[in-house]
């Protein structure tokens, strides 16, 4: 057979058949043939059929599978003057324990037919070709992978900027903060704690996670003997369920400010019939503390009296929407009369806390729990501080503040129920982003910031009061305040829709009349956002007169159509009083630049 004509062989014999030259067969290189050693063509064993691949495979890895043995060979003439310059290099080896040779023609003349292309160029050429179909929707930008989602975004990011945010959970995040949510941080998964995780790879990870640690304690100024914390909790209600998991049974008692007194329904929150809110409500009991209707502050004499009747493992004192400072020494007399470990939920306000414009919850507090955005303009997540080293003597019948040489076992216990017990891996961008905000809030320009929260909200208080609005407890003590809109007939539900519709948005509340009957007519109104886009003490006042004039458009529309509902609401969005307001509101929003991003 013409060499030509073939690449590579197996040649099959029996004891009964006659020397034959082996058949090729072309598998790759026009130089390159095989063939079975000629002792064994007449082995009376078969030789079993060979894959290609065992032979390609040979072709690379010359040391796994066959030994082989170079040697010289003797220029051959086969008669053929074309082929007088042809050279053969002979190889032989073993393959699956029968000897073969591999010929590798030379100098082959350039009559012979087009050398067939590689296999192997082919497959390499197919791999790159793959790897580039993988990569290239990876390097697209957002608006090139999906343009629906970049239209909203953009949508959003101009509804932020043309309008005022005065809802009292929001704020507006630094770009510093924004770059490490956006960062390849979200990559990694790193189920456990610092130096105990369950992935490798987390070298970097725990570096940051301990810096945040680090942070955390020094942003509130406390002592890592005294003091620890877990930064991974996803929200502050995780934050809080983690509490009450670590610590107590399912069905053991809690007790927190009811939630239309301001309390967080992740306090333990039942509806007045009686339906279970929240997981914390489900799996533990709860017994709510409440605010005098006539004033608006805590009953902190009923609080003890319920609180020594109820006898709750955990009292909680923290809350949503309640607009003055936090009696922290009356709580500690409390939870130690009653025997109750002490938890502050500083959601609201732990960014004063940072910047000492509130009291100070830790001097009392056997635990604290915060979300990481609204005050303290971090990422959105939950944080939860414990102590731990030698508890507190305390003259008082509290069990976990009278042992001698005793300590606190909160830790290992808060830590397990964050992970594995509620959450999986935590969100590393999130905690880079929070190791950021942490480090601003230590700062000095941090506490100008939250001066000038507390300041623009005293000031929006003072411009409602003057317009004759009635504030719940008749002022603030921190960022945010809340008004009463039974006197003007508006419930807050119709009157956050009116404010909607001119831009500006604040979010409706319960509260309690003075009669001591729940109301829907309150909403809540927060300082920190338009404080974050540089609005002073004479802006705010600005917008009291845009929510003042909401609040007359709400009320006379109500008046010509009866009770606003849903459809009539919608009716009146294109009124001439709706749109002159809505455009003053964006022309006003429009002058203050917006943190973190470019119009």
């Amino acid at each position: 057979m013409d060499r030509a004509q073939s690449d590579l062989s197996l040649g099959f014999g029996s004891s009964h058949a006659l020397p034959l030259p082996p058949p090729r067969i072309q598998i790759a290189d026009d130089s390159i043939s095989l063939q079975i050693d000629s002792s064994y063509r007449a082995s009376s064993n078969p030789i079993p059929p060979v894959p290609l691949q065992l032979l390609e495979q040979r072709f690379d890895d010359t040391g796994s599978r066959t030994r082989a043995i170079e040697e010289d060979n003797d220029v051959e003439d086969d008669g053929d003057d074309n082929d007088d310059d042809q050279r053969e290099e002979e190889q032989q080896f073993i393959l699956l324990g029968h000897p073969m040779k591999l010929k590798r023609c030379r100098g082959s003349n350039s009559m012979s037919s087009p050398p067939i292309p590689s296999k192997r160029f082919a497959v390499d050429s197919g791999i790159e070709s793959r790897r580039a179909s993988v990569k290239a929707w990876g390097d697209q930008s957002l608006e090139e992978a999906d343009p629906e989602i970049h239209e909203f975004m953009e949508k959003e990011k101009q509804r932020q900027f043309r309008g005022i945010e005065l809802i009292a959970s929001e704020n507006f995040v630094c770009r510093a903060v924004m770059e490490a949510l956006g960062s390849h941080l979200t990559n990694k998964y790193s189920e456990g704690m610092p130096g105990a995780r369950y992935y490798t790879g987390n070298q970097y990870i725990d570096q940051i996670e301990i810096l945040c640690q680090e942070r955390a304690l020094a942003a509130f100024g406390l002592h890592h003997e005294k003091w620890g914390v877990n930064v991974q909790p996803y929200s502050c209600t995780s934050a809080n369920f983690a509490v009450f998991s670590g610590l107590l049974m399912p069905g053991d008692r809690i007790m927190g400010l009811d939630s239309p007194s301001g309390g967080h329904m992740s306090h333990g929150y039942y509806t007045p019939g009686g339906k279970k809110v929240s997981g914390a409500s489900i799996f533990f009991e709860s017994f709510p503390y409440k605010v005098d209707p006539r004033t608006g502050y805590i009953d902190y004499d009923k609080l003890e009296e319920k609180a020594l009747d109820y006898r709750p493992k955990i009292l909680i004192c923290g809350g949503s929407s309640y607009p003055r400072d936090w009696e922290f020494p009356r709580f500690r007399h409390v939870a130690d009369k009653c025997g109750a470990v002490l938890m502050f939920d500083m959601a609201q306000i732990s960014g004063l806390v940072a910047a000492k414009e509130s009291p100070n919850p830790f001097d009392y507090c056997d635990i604290v729990t915060s979300t990481t955005h609204k005050s303290l303009r971090g990422p959105r997540g939950g944080i939860i501080f414990y102590r731990r080293g030698l508890k507190i003597k305390k003259q008082s019948i509290n069990l976990n503040h009278c042992e001698n040489n005793s300590e606190y076992d909160f830790e290992e216990k808060i830590n397990f129920a964050v992970f594995p017990s509620l959450q999986g891996g935590p969100h590393n961008n999130h905690i880079a982003a929070l190791a950021i905000a942490l480090k601003q809030a230590a700062s000095p320009e941090y506490k100008v910031y939250m001066r000038q929260v507390k300041k623009n909200a005293k000031a929006l208080a003072s411009a409602l009061t003057s317009r004759k609005c009635k504030l719940v407890t008749g002022g603030t003590d921190n960022h945010l305040l809340l008004w009463d809109l039974a006197p003007l007939g508006l419930t807050g539900k119709v009157y956050e829709k009116v404010c909607e519709m001119c831009h500006i948005t604040v979010n409706k509340v319960a509260i309690f009349a003075e009669n001591g009957v729940i109301s829907p007519g309150g909403v809540r109104i927060g300082s920190p956002a338009m404080t974050s886009r540089g609005c002073l003490e004479s802006d705010f006042e600005t917008m009291a007169e845009f929510l003042y004039r909401a609040a007359q458009i709400a009320s006379a529309a109500q008046s010509e159509r009866g009770k606003l509902q849903k459809e009539p609401l919608k009716s009146i969005y294109h009124c001439k009083d709706i749109a002159d307001l809505r455009n003053q509101v964006e022309a006003f929003a429009s002058q203050f630049a917006m943190p973190a991003f470019d119009i």
